[in-house]
């Protein structure tokens, strides 16, 4: 905030006074939709906004380019770099935004990638006609990219969400910094590079959190498989009042927290059950956090600060993954993909040895979710059968706050 305020102000303080007028507009239309969007955007949606965000500051540096390449004779290839990033970053965004608002596969992954290809090509060729000859060329160039960005994008999906949405992050600031190189300005070059780093760190340490290659998210087929071995197998489906019960009669509950808890908004019963079985049943109660649940980098953590939920309480992966076996009852709330065991054994599946929450050496397991559908990444829970498992089916906030019912009332 206090970056572009500065921006801003020097911005102003440069222009010449005829401009103030559209400038004053500019500034408050922008400012008008993003606080009104703000305000209506639920907490749950927060990763389509984050998408969405990176997506405009791609935007907003394509269109700079523009400006500068049809200002300017002749083409540079920084001007048609400057353009091509902001532009991919626009419609990658797009894409990821549509992800995530809906896991359905418009299109076929395999009709995806080979028509990408020969877009690619069609792109290379008229981002050098547009450097060689005229601006006439910059236009299909546009095109050809947003779309090829799109394309690229749309097929990620799964665990990898949180990471595609880093890397836009990431793009978003390097655009940035190609922007200050064209318009000399050393704000945007520093802010830029700040803003693309901190997404390569994030990028990296979450790839490597996940035991996955850059590489395998970009570019890797993303198969949907389903586990034979579930079919012949019943769920065991429990109640709130069986859950209250194991839950008084613990000594220790680890809390797992996923997207289902997020699209519920039920961060607030989780704080207030946690809260009763600490103080009233004595029992130690902590969060497990696992580094690519929900849609967005520290999506879960997000959630529980807005519950006010003390951070001594909140572990990640690699810090509580051990205590799962001294564990009497874990509590899943809409953590799927993260607590497959299949990301351990199945080979073919899109998960596969990407670390998981031990949450099956627990004693016993109590998984809510609206059904016993799959997961984001499309593939079965074995652990929704297993003999340890109580699956407690419904919305995630209205199963929690019987829980707490019947937690305050025995």
């Amino acid at each position: 905030i206090l970056g572009m305020i500065v921006a801003i102000v020097f911005t102003i303080k440069d222009l010449p006074i005829f401009h103030l007028p559209y400038l004053i507009l500019s500034i408050s239309l922008g400012a008008f939709i993003g606080t009104i969007y703000a305000k209506k955007i639920h907490i749950q949606n927060l990763p389509q906004m984050v998408a969405l965000l990176n997506g405009f500051g791609g935007l907003s540096a394509g269109l700079i380019g523009i400006c500068e390449t049809i200002t300017s004779t002749p083409n540079t290839l920084l001007q048609l770099f400057t353009i091509i990033l902001g532009f991919i970053t626009f419609s990658g965004s797009i894409a990821s935004f549509i992800r995530l608002s809906s896991n359905t596969k418009l299109i076929d992954e395999k009709i995806i990638k080979t028509t990408n290809i020969f877009i690619f090509i069609l792109a290379i060729i008229s981002t050098y006609y547009a450097y060689k000859i005229d601006d006439n060329y910059l236009f299909p160039l546009i095109l050809l990219f947003s779309i090829w960005g799109f394309l690229f994008v749309l097929p990620i999906g799964g665990a990898d969400a949180p990471i595609v949405i880093s890397i836009l992050n990431s793009l978003s600031g390097w655009s940035t910094v190609l922007i200050g190189f064209n318009i000399n300005t050393p704000l945007l070059i520093i802010t830029g590079s700040i803003i693309g780093t901190s997404g390569i760190i994030l990028s990296y340490m979450m790839t490597k959190s996940m035991n996955r290659s850059l590489y395998k998210i970009l570019f890797s087929k993303t198969t949907q498989t389903k586990e034979n071995a579930t079919n012949n197998q019943i769920a065991h489906i429990g109640t709130p009042k069986d859950a209250a019960f194991l839950m008084e009669n613990a000594n220790k509950i680890i809390i797992i927290p996923g997207y289902g808890m997020a699209v519920a908004s039920a961060q607030h019963e989780i704080a207030n059950m946690a809260k009763i079985l600490q103080t009233k049943y004595n029992v130690d109660v902590k969060f497990a956090i696992h580094p690519v649940a929900g849609r967005m980098p520290g999506h879960m953590n997000v959630l529980l600060a807005e519950a006010n939920i003390d951070s001594d309480y909140i572990f990640e992966l690699k810090d509580i993954n051990q205590e799962f076996q001294t564990t009497d009852v874990a509590y899943v709330i809409g953590a799927n993909d993260i607590t497959n065991p299949l990301a351990k054994t199945k080979s073919d599946s899109p998960i596969y040895k990407m670390p998981i929450l031990e949450v099956e050496q627990a004693k016993k397991i109590l998984f809510v979710k609206r059904s016993l559908s799959s997961g984001y990444s499309g593939i079965d829970n074995p652990l929704f059968y297993n003999d340890k498992t109580l699956m407690l089916l419904g919305d995630a906030k209205d199963v929690t706050k019987q829980i707490v019912t019947e937690l305050e009332d025995n």
